[in-house]
Parts: C-alpha cells; sequence; structure tokens
C-alpha cells in the first residue's frame, strides 16, 4: 500500500511540473518568443495542452473572468498541492518514504 501512495504521489508531483512547462510555453507562444509554425514546437506545445486541459478546463469555467489573465494554473497547482498534503497526512507512514 505504502508504495502505491508513494507512486501517486510522485505522479502528481510530476504533473504540476507538466502544469508548469504548459504555462511556461503558452506564455512564450503568445509573446512571439517561440514559433509555434515550427513543427517540434508545436507538438511539444499540443501535447502540453492535451495533457492539462482536462483538469483546467473545469477551473476555468468556475473562475471569474480577470480580463486577460488567466490563473488556472496556479489553482489547479494549488489543489494538486494540497492533494499531496492530503496524502501524507491520511497516511503518515508514507512520509518516510517521500
Amino acid at each position: 500500500m505504502q508504495s502505491l501512495l508513494i507512486l501517486i504521489y510522485q505522479v502528481i508531483n510530476l504533473y504540476i511540473y507538466v502544469v508548469v512547462a504548459s504555462a511556461i510555453f503558452s506564455w512564450l507562444v503568445a509573446f512571439n518568443v517561440i514559433n509555434p509554425q515550427n513543427r517540434f514546437v508545436y507538438t511539444v506545445v499540443d501535447i502540453l495542452y492535451r495533457l492539462t486541459e482536462p483538469a483546467l478546463r473545469p477551473i476555468r469555467r468556475i473562475m471569474p473572468d480577470l480580463g486577460g489573465v488567466d490563473i488556472s494554473p496556479v489553482v489547479l497547482i494549488l489543489g494538486l498541492i494540497f492533494l499531496q498534503n492530503l496524502i501524507i497526512e491520511l497516511f503518515g507512514s508514507v512520509r518516510a518514504g517521500i
């Protein structure tokens, strides 16, 4: 059971990095720092979008419109960190393995 909880904890941790990378790439595309016409850049941005959009879409529906600022990745990351802390609190023995 402990190994499964450590795996879940690490997958959540990895997903946080994917959300951060997606946000950074979206900013780079929005400010024309990288060219989305490049096939490699397009592939990376598309993969990150497909991985993060299912989790971000419900948050964007609930959040009020803040103009051009999208803070849904921040809300998602805070939720994921809360979930990690909840795993640690509920299963205290997992802490030794993390």
